[in-house]
């Protein structure tokens, strides 16, 4: 993605607060389709983010966010296990609710600031990222779905990292404030 595409995209990548109310003021459905929620391995941004060991369960959520039926953002959330029988253990009957809910709902949770990132067009995290757009979408993603924001919200002592990974085709929008 070209200094342009990123420039289109720069408020959503810094936009405070609420991906999903920010999102669903865009039309007039706004859906989560859940990829999967499944113990899987940490991989190593999210292990030092968290400031977890290589070793231990932990729990990844995959989804792809939708208004009016169009995919717009993939985002990957990723905590340690022992976080769901405490703090997160929301998480676990989540299904297709918006994480948002969950994040901005308590007063206790807490973000850490917005690190806008480039994803290599070639890394683990990329591939898994178009297999399943593609399986979810019956579309190939844009070769420029490479720009994301990452942050860590904090909930009595235990911690979740999420990545939104951002279609270009929201670079037309502007996220309301």
């Amino acid at each position: 993605m070209g200094i342009a595409s990123r420039s289109g995209l720069r408020d959503w990548l810094r936009a405070p607060g609420s991906l999903s109310r920010r999102l669903a003021a865009l039309g007039q459905r706004y859906e989560v389709q859940v990829l999967r929620q499944e113990v899987a391995p940490l991989r190593g941004p999210e292990r030092a983010a968290l400031g977890l060991p290589r070793r231990g369960c932990t729990v990844v959520r995959e989804v792809i966010l939708r208004v009016d039926g169009q995919p717009l953002v993939w985002a990957r959330s990723a905590l340690h296990a022992s976080a769901l029988a405490g703090p997160w253990k929301a998480l676990k009957g989540l299904g297709a609710k918006p994480l948002g809910h969950l994040l901005y709902a308590d007063r206790r949770v807490a973000r850490s600031e917005l690190q806008p990132r480039r994803l290599a067009r070639h890394g683990h995290t990329r591939r898994q990222m178009q297999k399943q757009w593609l399986a979810a979408t019956g579309t190939e993603a844009s070769p420029q779905m490479l720009w994301s924001r990452n942050s860590v919200f904090r909930r009595c002592g235990a911690q979740l990292r999420v990545m939104e990974l951002f279609a270009p085709a929201l670079a037309g929008h502007k996220p309301w404030r």
